[in-house]
């Protein structure tokens, strides 16, 4: 199971969810659990003086995990403006992952969440993401 750490400190799971703010269905919205186990010391640098680091030896392609399960969620908004149906349905698409992780032993520990949007004269898009962290 991805992001598995020693039995004594138990069993952890992030489940992200994005949600596009994007109206008339041209966002992306996701749920994306990892499946990759990760080793994160290789990607890990050390400064010695507050100021030299070796992070530029650090490719960030090699951080690109290949496998994840993802599940389609709709946007916050449709061509009318804020879409309340979708919103029902994700919650309902959410609710239900959360009880499948409790019914497979997970307990939900921490959940935090922000937006992102430009918001300018035209702004037109954005994300709301959310972090959901799963401990067995």
């Amino acid at each position: 199971m991805a992001q598995t750490t020693t039995e004594k400190l138990g069993e952890w799971k992030i489940v992200t969810v994005v949600e596009s703010i994007v109206p008339m269905g041209l966002g992306r919205s996701r749920m994306i659990e990892n499946t990759t186990e990760v080793n994160t010391e290789q990607f890990r640098t050390s400064r010695t003086d507050g100021q030299k680091s070796d992070q530029k030896s650090v490719s960030r392609s090699e951080l690109k995990v290949e496998n994840f399960d993802e599940a389609k969620l709709l946007n916050f908004f449709s061509a009318a403006g804020i879409n309340f149906q979708n919103i029902a349905s994700n919650d309902a698409m959410i609710g239900a992952r959360i009880m499948e992780l409790e019914a497979a032993g997970f307990k939900l520990i921490y959940v935090t969440s922000a937006v992102e949007s430009h918001a300018g004269k035209d702004d037109s898009g954005g994300i709301f993401i959310t972090r959901m962290f799963f401990k067995k």
